[in-house]
């Protein structure tokens, strides 16, 4: 990239309304052996705990890379794994930071269940900030977005961080282990609420790697876990578990996204490009 397409990269305030097509074009469908693994639970003593975060570095592929299940402890477990032949890293990091600023880029992504997104005028401010490497603006930032993860639409919180304030071991933290990430802590909150209603909280991680075939994207969800100073706790009171259908239904929701995901965004990228060069 050059040092002039990266200025016009990192302007990511400009009008959006070129783009508006996405909100009514057809949606890819996901590959039925993909949405079939959501179909059912996988063995919980397969899946990967946050406490063993770190062996998302290590080189091969875990026992459940996509799947979904109860956790022994009640929480939640969503792995999932996608490849990106005509995506790169750098896409990934300025989809992150360009998206939050306003509302109808989040619906772009996935019509059927996106529907909002804003920032802090503050977190906004670091977004447009050039002077921070776009693949770290978002690190500290916190989005509020609206979406139906297929049990209702609900307003989520999620606080994005550092891979080091996150968890990750940083002597590991290059390539061929990693090329990105971004993730942080969730909290979700159902639309329509009641007195009993409490925020639910989540781990989110999205962490990439370059293979041959294309860039590799591995996401986890946690849900039901807190961090804090780099350590993960459940907040489940003993005896209580995640529901299921909750935990499935986001499964299958991230595979829906990120079917959608492989095609549209180096779409979008590139039109925006497009749009960028010719301002």
């Amino acid at each position: 990239m050059t040092e002039n397409f990266t200025s016009q990269l990192n302007d990511l305030s400009s009008n959006s309304s070129d783009l508006d097509h996405y909100l009514t074009d057809s949606i890819t469908q996901p590959q039925s052996e993909h949405l079939a693994k959501m179909a059912v639970a996988c063995d919980p003593k397969k899946a990967l705990y946050p406490e063993d975060r770190n062996r998302l570095l290590d080189t091969g592929y875990l026992d459940v890379e996509t799947g979904w299940c109860i956790l022994d402890n009640g929480a939640g477990f969503v792995a999932n794994m996608n490849i990106y032949p005509d995506i790169t890293a750098e896409m990934i990091d300025w989809w992150f930071a360009w998206h939050p600023l306003e509302g109808k880029r989040y619906k772009m992504w996935y019509p059927p269940q996106h529907s909002d997104i804003h920032v802090s005028e503050e977190d906004k401010k670091q977004l447009l900030d050039e002077s921070i490497p776009i693949a770290q603006r978002n690190w500290g930032v916190t989005h509020h977005a609206t979406e139906d993860c297929n049990c209702g639409m609900q307003n989520v919180d999620i606080h994005f961080m550092s891979p080091d304030e996150f968890g990750f071991d940083m002597t590991r933290w290059h390539q061929p282990n990693v090329v990105t990430f971004h993730g942080g802590q969730g909290w979700s909150t159902p639309i329509i609420t009641t007195p009993d209603t409490h925020p639910a909280p989540a781990l989110m991680c999205h962490i990439f790697r370059e293979t041959p075939n294309g860039l590799e994207h591995r996401t986890r969800f946690w849900l039901g876990y807190v961090l804090e100073d780099k350590k993960v706790r459940s907040v489940l009171p003993s005896g209580i578990k995640m529901p299921e259908n909750v935990v499935k239904g986001l499964a299958v929701h991230n595979v829906c996204e990120f079917s959608r995901f492989k095609t549209f965004l180096p779409q979008i990228f590139n039109e925006w490009k497009k749009i960028q060069t010719n301002t």
